[in-house]
């Protein structure tokens, strides 16, 4: 659900904007996995590139702000 700014009333998300989130995010957690392996094949070699290994690092982290930003799209706001 998402909230109306002007009325203040809770909107459920349309379908197709849910598919486009839910795809959205299977692309950004394919992303992330493809990352974790690129480090993990990277720290191993004998003449690890560090610089490169920590922007992989900091890709990954963001990409996973962008996974759970999408992610609380997807959940419904409550007001407690």
């Amino acid at each position: 659900m998402k909230e109306n700014p002007r009325s203040g009333i809770f909107m459920a998300l349309d379908p197709d904007t849910i598919i486009k989130l839910q795809h959205e995010l299977d692309r950004l957690r394919k992303q992330h996995k493809d990352l974790d392996k690129e480090i993990e094949t990277l720290s191993h070699e004998p003449h690890a590139n560090d610089l490169k290994i920590h922007r992989l690092k900091r890709e990954k982290l963001y990409i996973k702000d962008l996974m759970t930003r999408v992610e609380a799209s997807l959940l419904p706001d409550i007001i407690a």
